[in-house]
């Protein structure tokens, strides 16, 4: 690495990572992440990260603009990262209740997983607490392509892969590819 590289590297990548671990206040168990890029932890619940676990990587769009957040908002909310997880760029994984990603999975930029909507749907109850929050499990040795947006209720099995820019409203049996607005089942490996 070169002078000017690791000039570079200080004063763009590292002094980025380090302010946003001073700035997070999530309660991470588990191991310490590999992290390539900032990623902000935040949250009342328990962030528990497997081992091997890698938040950003330097040859994707969004890596000097972006961070990642990771928000368990509730006391009672968990996240579970497993091992082997490698999360590129800019994502964004907020639980009120549950969010599971299993062991072995690889995840492109502008990834986004939500296990609520964060409002009552209903008009009458829109600004009532304790809105509804269905689990979210992402199994094991799942590929998910960049731009892909998964909401509450989904289950994906395990060896599927969801294409980029989709959005998953529903749950994904496993050994398949789905694709699409809403995603659907397009191939089965």
């Amino acid at each position: 690495m070169s002078f000017l590289s690791k000039i570079q590297n200080l004063l763009f990548i590292r002094f980025r990572i380090v302010k946003y671990q001073f700035l997070s206040s999530g309660n991470l168990v588990g191991t310490k992440p590999k992290l390539v890029a900032p990623v902000l932890f935040s949250g009342k619940g328990s962030i528990e990260i497997g081992n091997n676990v890698q938040f950003g990587y330097a040859q994707s769009p969004n890596f000097y603009s972006h961070y990642s957040y990771i928000e368990a908002r509730t006391t009672e909310a968990k996240i579970k990262i497993g091992s082997n997880v490698m999360i590129n760029n800019a994502c964004s994984i907020v639980a009120l209740s549950n969010i599971t990603i299993g062991d072995n999975c690889t995840i492109g930029i502008n990834f986004s997983v939500m296990d609520s909507n964060f409002h009552h749907l209903d008009a009458s109850k829109r600004h009532d607490e304790n809105p509804p929050s269905k689990p979210i499990i992402i199994g094991e040795n799942v590929f998910i392509g960049n731009n892909v947006t998964i909401l509450k209720g989904v289950i994906i099995g395990k060896n599927s892969v969801i294409g980029s820019n989709s959005l998953v409203v529903k749950s994904v049996p496993e050994n398949v590819i789905v694709s699409g607005n809403p995603a659907q089942v397009i191939k089965s490996l």
